[in-house]
C-alpha cells in the first residue's frame, strides 16, 4: 500500500457560475497543494462539499484525480454515506477506478448504536480490498464510533487502517494510540490537534489549513519529527489563529473564501452552502492579512 502522506488536504470542489465542476480550477488547486506541503488529497469530503455532489460526479471527479495525480501524491475518495448497502456498491465503483484509499464516515441522521456501527463498517471491509479510513466527526453527524468497537473492527479487518478523529477529544485519541495497533494511521480531523496528535505517534492531519499554509504545517511536522520541539511548538502558535478562524462559521465557507481571496481557485458553492456576506468576508480578510498572506 502507497504511503497515504502525514498532509492530507481535504480538498475543496470549486464550482463554476453554473454550477458545475471546474476541472481547470482542480486542476490548477492541485498543483498549487502539492507544491505547498500537501502529502496526499482527499476528494468529495466534507470541505469538497461531497454532499451536494451526485454518484456519477464523484465517480467522473475522483477518475479525473487519479489520472491527474496519482502519479505524484495518494489520492482518497470519500465514499461514505447513511446505509451500507449503497455505500458498499458504490465504494466497490469507486475502487475500480485506483483510488489509494476510501474514507467512510460514521452514518449521519439514523444515529446507530455501537453494535450497527461495527456491523456496518465489517461489512463494506469485508466487501471490498481498499483501504479504509473511518471518518469520525459526530459533530456532524451525531454518531460517535467508540475505541473498543474501533477495536473490534481493527482485529477483524486489515483493510481498516487508519482514522479521521474529528472528535476534538484528547483523552479519545489518546487511548486510541494506547490500544490499536502501532501502524493504525491516526489522523487529526482538526488542523490545531496536529501537534498534539503527531506528538503521541499519530500519521499526521486530514487538513482544511494546508489549503493556505501547507508549507508551514509541513515544516511543524517535519521540526517535531526531528526532534526540534521548540520550532514545532512556535509554527503550531504561530498558525493557531488560522487553523481555529477557519472554522468560525460552517466550513468549506471560510476556506474557499479565503483562496479566493488569495487569488486561487476556491470557486462558488453549491446551495446549502452559500457565500460569506461582508462581515464574515472581512474577518477572513483579516486572518490573512495577520498572517502576511495579504497585503493592505
Amino acid at each position: 500500500m502507497k504511503k497515504l502522506g502525514r498532509i492530507i488536504t481535504a480538498m475543496v470542489t470549486p464550482f463554476k457560475d453554473d454550477g458545475t465542476i471546474d476541472f481547470n480550477a482542480m486542476v490548477t488547486l492541485g498543483k498549487y497543494l502539492i507544491s505547498h506541503g500537501s502529502e496526499g488529497l482527499l476528494v468529495g469530503g466534507t470541505t469538497g462539499e461531497g454532499a451536494t455532489l451526485s454518484k456519477e460526479e464523484k465517480l467522473h471527479l475522483y477518475e479525473f484525480m487519479v489520472n491527474e495525480f496519482s502519479s505524484q501524491v495518494p489520492i482518497i475518495a470519500n465514499t461514505g454515506g447513511i446505509d451500507t448497502v449503497s455505500t458498499i456498491e458504490f465504494t466497490k465503483e469507486v475502487a475500480k477506478l485506483g483510488v489509494d484509499a476510501v474514507l467512510v464516515i460514521c452514518p449521519f441522521y439514523v444515529k446507530p448504536t455501537q453494535e450497527g456501527l461495527y456491523q456496518h463498517f465489517k461489512a463494506i471491509a469485508k466487501a471490498v480490498d481498499i483501504p479504509i479510513l473511518i471518518y469520525n466527526v459526530p459533530g456532524r453527524t451525531r454518531s460517535d464510533i467508540s475505541v473498543l468497537t474501533l477495536k473490534r473492527l481493527v482485529e477483524e479487518c486489515p483493510n481498516i487502517i487508519g482514522i479521521k478523529d474529528a472528535t476534538g477529544d484528547w483523552n479519545r485519541v489518546s487511548e486510541e494510540k494506547r490500544v490499536l495497533p502501532d501502524d493504525f494511521l491516526i489522523y487529526s480531523g482538526d488542523d490545531s490537534m496536529t501537534l498534539p496528535i503527531i506528538s503521541i505517534g499519530g500519521a499526521g492531519v486530514i487538513s482544511v489549513a494546508s489549503h493556505i499554509i501547507g508549507n508551514d504545517l509541513l515544516q511543524m511536522i517535519d521540526a517535531y519529527q526531528n526532534g526540534n520541539t521548540e520550532l514545532a511548538k512556535k509554527l503550531h502558535l504561530k498558525m493557531f489563529p488560522i487553523m481555529d478562524g477557519l472554522f468560525f462559521i460552517t466550513s468549506p465557507i471560510p476556506v474557499k473564501t479565503a483562496l479566493n481571496l488569495l487569488g486561487l481557485p476556491g470557486g462558488k458553492f453549491r446551495l446549502p452552502m452559500v457565500e460569506a456576506n461582508e462581515e464574515e468576508t472581512g474577518y477572513i480578510r483579516k486572518l490573512l492579512l495577520d498572517y502576511k498572506l495579504l497585503s493592505e
